[in-house]
């Protein structure tokens, strides 16, 4: 416990010292945009975006955060990540993951799914029900 507490302090004072600072992005903010048959896929990608890719800056390994939700029947076609890595954690519905190797694997509410760089993955939703799930898209 004490070790824990004391790795915890020395980085929040390692992040105090190098300026850096944590940010909110309130629902309000967040950035709508919406995105059809992405990567292959079928239908409509509806996100919000706390920031795109184009905003972060080149040091910062978190480059996309965002919400995003498939309709039932609608999906993400499989595509490579070839220079960052890619989290999903799903909300609510469920669905299927196409994982690095192509095989599907089933994801509900509580999952997280994560492809590497140089790793392709894809997402449907096989639910009666809307998928959303918190995406993060991050590169070393």
């Amino acid at each position: 416990m004490k070790t824990t507490a004391l790795v915890l302090l020395a980085a929040a004072a390692a992040l105090a010292c190098a300026g850096a600072r944590a940010d909110v992005f309130p629902k309000e903010s967040l950035i709508r945009n919406d995105r059809h048959d992405v990567a292959g896929g079928h239908g409509t990608v509806y996100g919000e975006y706390a920031f795109t890719r184009d905003k972060a800056l080149k040091d910062q390994a978190i480059k996309e955060v965002s919400w995003l939700r498939l309709e039932p029947g609608d999906s993400i076609g499989y595509h490579p990540h070839v220079t960052n890595e890619d989290v999903y954690v799903i909300v609510s519905g469920e669905g299927v993951f196409k994982d690095k190797d192509g095989k599907d694997k089933p994801v509900k509410a509580g999952d997280v799914a994560i492809v590497r760089k140089g790793e392709s993955h894809g997402i449907a939703n096989t639910g009666k029900v809307p998928l959303v799930f918190v995406d993060v898209i991050a590169e070393q």
